[in-house]
């Protein structure tokens, strides 16, 4: 049976801190009338019912805000990215906000359980955050943490109730999904010191933006693959804040100092050009941010077309 891309639209927005990112994907539509209008003509995308309704409740949970919705798009997803796996699909997600990652994270391992998994993580920021650490409480800082499932304890500065410690624990699950040093971030360049701390414990690997330009991004690429050499399986996460906030206005936190849309182009390339890799996704695209039209998620797009080309190659060879 030939092996097929899957595309997954999962519009949810809970876990982030400012509203918009559930119309990433339908901004790349628009922006695919221009620039290829026959993209999602041949690529169908299978929606998740997402749970934004319940951005119009109160929050309940400071710690980890509107976790209980969370804890059901987890499964939402999972149940998508895993099925979608089961059906010799190449999952692509394109997501809302980044705390979905952590379920797509939990489709792959619950489709592929006895695989070792890696994953590369490519964003300004680490998302190994958790309810006792986190100075916001906003869920997209927390999806890698869900995946190695760790609380980071002796970082702790919030008590959250124990109505959150029973819906952070489901989310983590009974096994640790990812070994911490099976992580390779990319682009990462704001951190709290709960995050650092746990990047520098577990030797997490994590190349900056000036190191990618002078080594270059197939360098890095292949940097990225060697680390992860004994894993069976790779799960790309591309959050567009990892592009530089010269690009990357229409996104929740853009940061200076990242990448080129040609450096994450070429990244990509060299990364799917593995044929371990089983699942990419794209987040955290917001057009309600973006004071320049449409053009995060133009170069969001342009950088997709792309990749999902790399993708038909490697997965045809």
């Amino acid at each position: 049976m030939n092996r097929k891309i899957k595309f997954i639209g999962n519009t949810s927005e809970l876990g982030a801190g400012t509203r918009g990112s559930s119309m990433g994907l339908d901004a790349l539509k628009i922006a695919s009338f221009s620039l290829n209008k026959n993209f999602f003509r041949t690529y169908k995308v299978e929606q998740i019912p997402n749970l934004n309704d319940q951005l119009f409740e109160d929050i309940k949970t400071n710690t980890a805000k509107r976790l209980d919705g969370i804890v059901e798009m987890y499964n939402r997803i999972s149940d998508a990215v895993g099925k979608a796996i089961d059906k010799n699909r190449f999952p692509v997600v394109i997501a809302g906000d980044h705390s979905n990652a952590g379920g797509t994270i939990k489709g792959i391992k619950e489709a592929l359980s006895n695989e070792r998994l890696g994953v590369i993580w490519i964003d300004a920021h680490a998302d190994l955050h958790s309810p006792y650490t986190s100075p916001s409480g906003n869920v997209h800082g927390m999806p890698l943490a869900t995946a190695i499932s760790e609380d980071n304890l002796e970082c702790q500065v919030k008590k959250p109730s124990q109505t959150t410690i029973n819906n952070w624990n489901l989310i983590k699950g009974d096994t640790q999904r990812v070994k911490p040093e099976d992580l390779f971030f990319v682009g990462v360049r704001s951190t709290e010191k709960p995050e650092d701390a746990l990047m520098e414990r577990f030797s997490i690997p994590n190349v900056k933006v000036p190191e990618l330009t002078e080594k270059g991004a197939g360098y890095v690429a292949k940097m990225a693959l060697d680390h992860l050499k004994d894993c069976d399986k790779i799960y790309v996460s591309f959050d567009v804040d990892s592009l530089d906030s010269s690009i990357s206005v229409g996104t929740g936190t853009p940061v200076p100092g990242g990448l080129s849309e040609e450096q994450a182009t070429q990244l990509l390339i060299g990364i799917l050009k593995d044929p371990r890799v089983v699942c990419l996704e794209f987040t955290e695209i917001n057009p309600v941010l973006d004071n320049k039209g449409n053009v995060m998620a133009e170069t969001a797009f342009r950088i997709l077309e792309k990749a999902v080309n790399q993708i038909e190659k490697t997965i045809k060879a």
